[in-house]
Protein backbone atom coordinates (compact mmCIF):
# COMPACT_ATOMS: atom_id res chain seq x y z
CA UNK A 1 0.00 0.00 0.00
CA UNK A 2 2.80 2.40 0.91
CA UNK A 3 4.75 1.50 -2.23
CA UNK A 4 1.74 2.34 -4.40
CA UNK A 5 1.40 5.64 -2.58
CA UNK A 6 5.05 6.61 -3.15
CA UNK A 7 5.02 5.62 -6.83
CA UNK A 8 1.86 7.62 -7.41
CA UNK A 9 3.35 10.69 -5.70
CA UNK A 10 6.52 10.44 -7.82
CA UNK A 11 4.55 10.27 -11.04
CA UNK A 12 2.50 13.31 -10.06
CA UNK A 13 5.68 15.29 -9.27
CA UNK A 14 7.34 14.29 -12.59
CA UNK A 15 4.29 15.34 -14.60
CA UNK A 16 4.29 18.71 -12.81
CA UNK A 17 7.93 19.39 -13.60
CA UNK A 18 7.48 18.52 -17.29
CA UNK A 19 4.45 20.79 -17.50
CA UNK A 20 6.31 23.71 -15.96
CA UNK A 21 9.24 23.20 -18.29
CA UNK A 22 7.01 23.25 -21.37
CA UNK A 23 5.28 26.36 -20.18
CA UNK A 24 8.68 28.12 -19.63
CA UNK A 25 9.91 27.24 -23.10
CA UNK A 26 6.70 28.47 -24.65
CA UNK A 27 6.91 31.71 -22.70
CA UNK A 28 10.53 32.23 -23.73
CA UNK A 29 9.72 31.62 -27.39
CA UNK A 30 6.83 34.02 -27.18
CA UNK A 31 9.04 36.63 -25.59
CA UNK A 32 11.63 36.21 -28.30
CA UNK A 33 9.04 36.46 -31.03
CA UNK A 34 7.61 39.64 -29.53
CA UNK A 35 11.01 41.34 -28.94
CA UNK A 36 11.56 44.33 -31.35
CA UNK A 37 14.61 44.37 -33.67
CA UNK A 38 17.49 46.60 -32.44
CA UNK A 39 17.69 50.09 -33.94
CA UNK A 40 20.79 51.13 -35.85
CA UNK A 41 21.80 54.26 -37.77
CA UNK A 42 22.90 53.78 -41.35
CA UNK A 43 24.33 55.89 -44.12
CA UNK A 44 23.33 55.21 -47.71
CA UNK A 45 26.43 55.18 -49.89
CA UNK A 46 26.56 57.40 -52.94
CA UNK A 47 29.18 58.95 -55.13
CA UNK A 48 30.49 62.15 -53.54
CA UNK A 49 32.97 64.75 -54.79
CA UNK A 50 36.43 64.18 -53.33
CA UNK A 51 39.15 66.81 -53.45
CA UNK A 52 42.71 65.50 -53.28
CA UNK A 53 44.92 68.06 -51.65
CA UNK A 54 48.29 68.60 -50.04
CA UNK A 55 48.13 70.67 -46.85
CA UNK A 56 51.25 72.77 -46.42
CA UNK A 57 52.30 75.50 -43.98
CA UNK A 58 52.69 78.85 -45.67
CA UNK A 59 53.46 82.48 -45.09
CA UNK A 60 52.13 85.59 -46.83
CA UNK A 61 54.58 87.79 -48.71
CA UNK A 62 53.79 90.87 -50.82
CA UNK A 63 53.91 90.64 -54.59
CA UNK A 64 55.78 93.96 -54.70
CA UNK A 65 57.40 96.03 -51.99
CA UNK A 66 59.49 99.18 -52.30
CA UNK A 67 61.44 101.22 -49.77
CA UNK A 68 61.21 104.93 -50.48
CA UNK A 69 64.68 106.52 -50.16
CA UNK A 70 66.11 109.99 -50.94
CA UNK A 71 68.37 110.38 -53.98
CA UNK A 72 69.75 113.81 -53.01
CA UNK A 73 70.81 115.42 -49.75
CA UNK A 74 68.60 117.97 -48.09
CA UNK A 75 66.03 118.82 -45.46
CA UNK A 76 62.47 117.47 -45.68
CA UNK A 77 60.16 120.45 -46.00
CA UNK A 78 56.81 118.69 -46.54
CA UNK A 79 55.11 115.27 -46.32
CA UNK A 80 52.33 114.92 -48.90
CA UNK A 81 50.55 111.64 -48.04
CA UNK A 82 48.39 110.12 -45.32
CA UNK A 83 50.08 107.33 -43.43
CA UNK A 84 48.52 103.94 -44.17
CA UNK A 85 46.71 105.22 -47.26
CA UNK A 86 46.79 103.82 -50.77
CA UNK A 87 49.18 105.71 -53.04
CA UNK A 88 49.55 105.55 -56.81
CA UNK A 89 52.76 105.15 -58.77
CA UNK A 90 54.19 108.61 -59.53
CA UNK A 91 52.39 110.32 -56.66
CA UNK A 92 54.59 112.84 -54.81
CA UNK A 93 55.30 111.79 -51.24
CA UNK A 94 57.93 114.25 -49.90
CA UNK A 95 59.42 117.60 -50.79
CA UNK A 96 63.14 118.21 -50.10
CA UNK A 97 64.49 121.76 -49.84
CA UNK A 98 65.33 122.67 -53.45
CA UNK A 99 67.06 126.07 -53.02
CA UNK A 100 70.61 124.70 -53.44
CA UNK A 101 69.66 122.59 -56.45
CA UNK A 102 67.88 125.53 -58.08
CA UNK A 103 71.07 127.56 -57.71
CA UNK A 104 73.14 124.72 -59.23
CA UNK A 105 70.74 124.52 -62.15
CA UNK A 106 70.93 128.28 -62.77
CA UNK A 107 74.74 128.13 -62.59
CA UNK A 108 74.85 125.29 -65.11
CA UNK A 109 72.57 127.21 -67.46
CA UNK A 110 74.84 130.29 -67.18
CA UNK A 111 77.93 128.22 -67.99
CA UNK A 112 76.12 126.83 -71.03
CA UNK A 113 75.33 130.34 -72.31
CA UNK A 114 78.99 131.35 -71.78
CA UNK A 115 80.41 128.50 -73.88
CA UNK A 116 77.71 129.06 -76.53
CA UNK A 117 78.80 132.70 -76.82
CA UNK A 118 82.45 131.66 -77.04
CA UNK A 119 81.56 129.24 -79.85
CA UNK A 120 79.89 132.03 -81.84
CA UNK A 121 83.06 134.14 -81.61
CA UNK A 122 85.28 131.28 -82.75
CA UNK A 123 82.90 130.38 -85.60
CA UNK A 124 83.06 134.00 -86.90
CA UNK A 125 86.86 133.97 -86.57
CA UNK A 126 87.07 130.69 -88.46
CA UNK A 127 84.97 132.11 -91.32
CA UNK A 128 87.33 135.11 -91.63
CA UNK A 129 90.38 132.84 -91.60
CA UNK A 130 88.84 130.83 -94.44
CA UNK A 131 89.27 133.85 -96.75
CA UNK A 132 92.63 134.90 -95.33
CA UNK A 133 94.28 131.54 -95.64
CA UNK A 134 93.12 131.36 -99.26
CA UNK A 135 94.97 134.68 -99.87
CA UNK A 136 97.99 133.54 -97.85
CA UNK A 137 97.30 136.46 -95.47
CA UNK A 138 97.63 134.17 -92.45
CA UNK A 139 99.67 131.08 -91.92
CA UNK A 140 98.22 127.61 -92.14
CA UNK A 141 99.16 127.06 -88.49
CA UNK A 142 97.11 130.01 -87.31
CA UNK A 143 94.13 128.73 -89.30
CA UNK A 144 94.44 125.25 -87.78
CA UNK A 145 94.59 126.75 -84.27
CA UNK A 146 91.32 128.62 -84.86
CA UNK A 147 89.58 125.45 -86.13
CA UNK A 148 90.79 123.53 -83.05
CA UNK A 149 89.56 126.28 -80.72
CA UNK A 150 86.13 126.11 -82.41
CA UNK A 151 85.93 122.34 -81.91
CA UNK A 152 86.96 122.73 -78.26
CA UNK A 153 84.16 125.25 -77.80
CA UNK A 154 81.70 122.78 -79.32
CA UNK A 155 82.87 120.10 -76.86
CA UNK A 156 82.57 122.58 -73.99
CA UNK A 157 78.95 123.15 -75.00
CA UNK A 158 78.26 119.39 -74.76
CA UNK A 159 79.82 119.34 -71.29
CA UNK A 160 77.78 122.37 -70.21
CA UNK A 161 74.58 120.80 -71.57
CA UNK A 162 75.31 117.61 -69.61
CA UNK A 163 75.84 119.69 -66.47
CA UNK A 164 72.45 121.33 -67.03
CA UNK A 165 70.83 117.89 -67.42
CA UNK A 166 72.43 116.68 -64.16
CA UNK A 167 71.26 119.80 -62.36
CA UNK A 168 67.73 119.25 -63.67
CA UNK A 169 67.78 115.61 -62.49
CA UNK A 170 68.95 116.63 -59.01
CA UNK A 171 66.30 119.33 -59.00
CA UNK A 172 63.69 116.67 -59.85
CA UNK A 173 64.95 114.40 -57.06
CA UNK A 174 63.93 117.01 -54.51
CA UNK A 175 60.41 115.75 -55.19
CA UNK A 176 60.19 112.17 -53.89
CA UNK A 177 57.64 110.10 -55.84
CA UNK A 178 56.05 106.71 -55.20
CA UNK A 179 57.90 104.08 -57.30
CA UNK A 180 54.93 101.63 -57.20
CA UNK A 181 51.25 101.66 -56.30
CA UNK A 182 50.21 100.15 -52.98
CA UNK A 183 49.62 100.71 -49.30
CA UNK A 184 52.16 103.04 -47.70
CA UNK A 185 53.53 102.59 -44.20
CA UNK A 186 54.02 105.18 -41.52
CA UNK A 187 56.57 107.87 -42.29
CA UNK A 188 59.96 107.28 -40.66
CA UNK A 189 60.95 110.95 -40.99
CA UNK A 190 59.21 114.22 -40.28
CA UNK A 191 59.46 117.72 -41.69
CA UNK A 192 62.82 119.28 -40.82
CA UNK A 193 64.74 116.00 -40.95
CA UNK A 194 68.05 116.07 -42.81
CA UNK A 195 68.23 113.18 -45.28
CA UNK A 196 71.18 111.94 -47.31
CA UNK A 197 71.57 109.91 -50.45
CA UNK A 198 73.20 106.85 -48.83
CA UNK A 199 71.33 106.77 -45.53
CA UNK A 200 70.27 103.38 -44.10
CA UNK A 201 66.83 104.51 -42.92
CA UNK A 202 64.11 104.54 -45.57
CA UNK A 203 61.59 107.35 -45.64
CA UNK A 204 58.60 104.95 -45.92
CA UNK A 205 57.68 101.55 -47.34
CA UNK A 206 55.07 100.85 -50.02
CA UNK A 207 53.56 97.36 -50.14
CA UNK A 208 51.37 96.00 -52.91
CA UNK A 209 48.70 93.74 -51.33
CA UNK A 210 46.72 92.62 -54.36
CA UNK A 211 47.70 90.02 -55.25
CA UNK A 212 49.94 88.46 -52.58
CA UNK A 213 52.25 85.46 -52.64
CA UNK A 214 51.92 82.35 -50.47
CA UNK A 215 55.33 80.76 -49.83
CA UNK A 216 54.85 77.15 -48.73
CA UNK A 217 57.32 74.45 -47.74
CA UNK A 218 57.08 70.86 -49.00
CA UNK A 219 59.43 67.94 -48.45
CA UNK A 220 61.76 67.04 -51.28
CA UNK A 221 60.20 63.56 -51.65
CA UNK A 222 56.59 64.80 -51.89
CA UNK A 223 57.46 67.52 -54.37
CA UNK A 224 57.83 64.85 -57.07
CA UNK A 225 54.13 64.00 -56.76
CA UNK A 226 53.26 67.69 -56.88
CA UNK A 227 55.39 68.30 -59.95
CA UNK A 228 53.70 65.38 -61.70
CA UNK A 229 50.29 66.89 -60.93
CA UNK A 230 51.46 70.25 -62.27
CA UNK A 231 52.70 68.57 -65.43
CA UNK A 232 49.37 66.79 -65.92
CA UNK A 233 46.95 69.57 -64.95
CA UNK A 234 48.99 72.67 -65.63
CA UNK A 235 48.06 75.18 -62.94
CA UNK A 236 47.03 73.86 -59.50
CA UNK A 237 44.42 75.67 -57.41
CA UNK A 238 45.28 76.74 -53.88
CA UNK A 239 42.89 77.45 -51.00
CA UNK A 240 43.78 78.88 -47.59
CA UNK A 241 42.81 78.23 -44.00
CA UNK A 242 43.34 81.53 -42.20
CA UNK A 243 42.17 80.40 -38.75
CA UNK A 244 43.18 76.89 -37.69
CA UNK A 245 41.09 77.07 -34.51
CA UNK A 246 37.77 77.63 -36.30
CA UNK A 247 38.84 76.16 -39.64
CA UNK A 248 37.81 79.35 -41.44
CA UNK A 249 38.67 79.31 -45.16
CA UNK A 250 39.65 82.33 -47.21
CA UNK A 251 36.96 83.12 -49.80
CA UNK A 252 39.38 83.50 -52.74
CA UNK A 253 41.20 80.79 -54.71
CA UNK A 254 44.76 81.19 -55.93
CA UNK A 255 47.08 79.15 -58.13
CA UNK A 256 50.56 77.68 -57.89
CA UNK A 257 53.09 79.72 -59.89
CA UNK A 258 56.30 77.72 -59.51
CA UNK A 259 58.46 75.65 -57.19
CA UNK A 260 62.14 76.04 -56.48
CA UNK A 261 64.49 73.72 -58.34
CA UNK A 262 66.72 73.04 -55.34
CA UNK A 263 66.12 71.34 -52.01
CA UNK A 264 67.21 73.27 -48.91
CA UNK A 265 70.05 71.31 -47.31
CA UNK A 266 69.16 72.42 -43.78
CA UNK A 267 65.46 71.46 -43.90
CA UNK A 268 65.19 69.06 -46.84
CA UNK A 269 62.23 71.05 -48.15
CA UNK A 270 61.35 72.87 -51.36
CA UNK A 271 59.69 76.28 -51.50
CA UNK A 272 56.44 76.42 -53.42
CA UNK A 273 54.98 79.80 -54.37
CA UNK A 274 51.33 80.51 -55.10
CA UNK A 275 49.59 83.74 -56.09
CA UNK A 276 46.41 84.68 -54.23
CA UNK A 277 43.94 87.52 -54.98
CA UNK A 278 43.61 89.92 -52.06
CA UNK A 279 41.16 92.65 -53.14
CA UNK A 280 40.13 93.59 -49.60
CA UNK A 281 43.64 93.50 -48.13
CA UNK A 282 42.70 90.78 -45.62
CA UNK A 283 45.92 88.82 -46.11
CA UNK A 284 48.83 90.74 -44.60
CA UNK A 285 52.52 90.08 -45.28
CA UNK A 286 54.10 87.88 -42.61
CA UNK A 287 50.83 86.12 -41.72
CA UNK A 288 51.11 82.34 -41.27
CA UNK A 289 48.41 80.31 -43.06
CA UNK A 290 47.67 76.73 -44.05
CA UNK A 291 47.70 76.17 -47.79
CA UNK A 292 45.59 73.50 -49.49
CA UNK A 293 47.11 72.64 -52.87
CA UNK A 294 44.42 70.89 -54.93
CA UNK A 295 46.10 68.01 -56.77
CA UNK A 296 42.93 66.42 -58.16
CA UNK A 297 39.16 66.08 -58.00
CA UNK A 298 36.99 62.98 -58.44
CA UNK A 299 33.75 61.30 -57.37
CA UNK A 300 34.15 58.37 -54.95
CA UNK A 301 32.34 56.29 -52.32
CA UNK A 302 33.02 57.49 -48.80
CA UNK A 303 32.52 55.38 -45.66
CA UNK A 304 32.73 57.17 -42.29
CA UNK A 305 35.72 56.03 -40.27
CA UNK A 306 33.52 55.52 -37.22
CA UNK A 307 31.50 52.88 -39.10
CA UNK A 308 34.56 50.61 -39.57
CA UNK A 309 36.12 48.00 -37.32
CA UNK A 310 39.76 46.99 -37.45
CA UNK A 311 40.17 43.19 -37.57
CA UNK A 312 43.07 41.24 -36.00
CA UNK A 313 44.65 40.79 -39.44
CA UNK A 314 44.63 44.56 -39.97
CA UNK A 315 41.76 44.69 -42.44
CA UNK A 316 38.75 46.98 -42.12
CA UNK A 317 35.20 45.66 -42.00
CA UNK A 318 31.71 47.14 -41.85
CA UNK A 319 28.18 45.90 -41.34
CA UNK A 320 25.73 46.41 -44.19
CA UNK A 321 21.92 46.24 -43.93
CA UNK A 322 20.43 44.42 -46.93
CA UNK A 323 16.97 44.77 -48.45
CA UNK A 324 15.53 42.37 -45.83
CA UNK A 325 16.89 44.52 -43.01
CA UNK A 326 19.40 41.78 -42.17
CA UNK A 327 23.01 42.45 -41.23
CA UNK A 328 25.85 41.41 -43.53
CA UNK A 329 29.58 41.68 -42.85
CA UNK A 330 31.88 43.20 -45.50
CA UNK A 331 35.64 43.62 -45.76
CA UNK A 332 36.78 46.89 -47.33
CA UNK A 333 39.64 47.84 -49.57
CA UNK A 334 40.33 51.51 -49.03
CA UNK A 335 42.39 54.23 -50.66
CA UNK A 336 43.30 57.42 -48.88
CA UNK A 337 41.61 59.11 -45.93
CA UNK A 338 39.38 62.02 -46.87
CA UNK A 339 38.47 64.18 -43.87
CA UNK A 340 36.66 61.79 -41.45
CA UNK A 341 35.96 59.09 -44.05
CA UNK A 342 37.72 56.43 -46.06
CA UNK A 343 37.72 56.41 -49.86
CA UNK A 344 36.45 52.90 -50.65
CA UNK A 345 37.81 50.99 -53.61
CA UNK A 346 35.89 47.72 -53.12
CA UNK A 347 33.79 45.82 -50.59
CA UNK A 348 30.63 47.91 -50.82
CA UNK A 349 28.76 49.54 -53.67
CA UNK A 350 26.62 52.62 -54.26
CA UNK A 351 23.15 52.45 -52.72
CA UNK A 352 24.06 50.04 -49.92
CA UNK A 353 23.38 50.98 -46.30
CA UNK A 354 26.33 50.86 -43.92
CA UNK A 355 25.72 50.81 -40.16
CA UNK A 356 27.35 53.81 -38.51
CA UNK A 357 26.07 53.53 -34.94
CA UNK A 358 24.74 50.51 -33.09
CA UNK A 359 26.80 47.86 -34.88
CA UNK A 360 28.22 46.62 -31.56
CA UNK A 361 24.89 45.04 -30.56
CA UNK A 362 24.23 43.10 -33.80
CA UNK A 363 25.71 40.12 -35.59
CA UNK A 364 25.61 38.99 -39.23
CA UNK A 365 22.18 37.61 -40.05
CA UNK A 366 20.37 39.55 -37.31
CA UNK A 367 17.28 41.60 -38.06
CA UNK A 368 17.62 45.34 -37.42
CA UNK A 369 15.51 48.45 -37.60
CA UNK A 370 17.60 50.94 -39.67
CA UNK A 371 17.23 54.70 -39.70
CA UNK A 372 19.25 57.25 -41.64
CA UNK A 373 22.24 58.59 -39.75
CA UNK A 374 21.86 62.23 -38.75
CA UNK A 375 24.68 64.62 -37.86
CA UNK A 376 23.10 65.08 -34.44
CA UNK A 377 23.80 61.41 -33.70
CA UNK A 378 27.56 61.82 -34.00
CA UNK A 379 27.95 62.13 -30.32
CA UNK A 380 27.24 58.44 -29.73
CA UNK A 381 28.61 55.31 -31.31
Amino acid sequence: MSRIFYVTAALITLLGVIGCSNEGEQAQQGAQQGMPAPSVSVVTLKQQPVVHEMVLPGRISPSRQSQVRPQVDGVITERLFEEGAHVEKGQQLYQIDEARYMAQLNSAKADLKSVQANLKTLEAKARRYDDLVAQNAVSKQEYDDVIAQKEQAQAAISVAEAAVDVAKVNMGYTKVYAPISGRISRSYVTEGTLVTTNQAQQLATITQLDPVYIDMQESGASILTLRQSMKTQGSLDVELTVDEVTGQRYDQTGSVKFSEVTVAESTGSVTLRAEMPNPDGVLLPGLFVKGHVITGRENALLVPQRATTRQPDGSLSVYVVNQNNEVEGRTLEIGEIYRDSYVVQSGVSEGEKVIVTGYQKVKPGAKVNPSEWQPSSRGSR
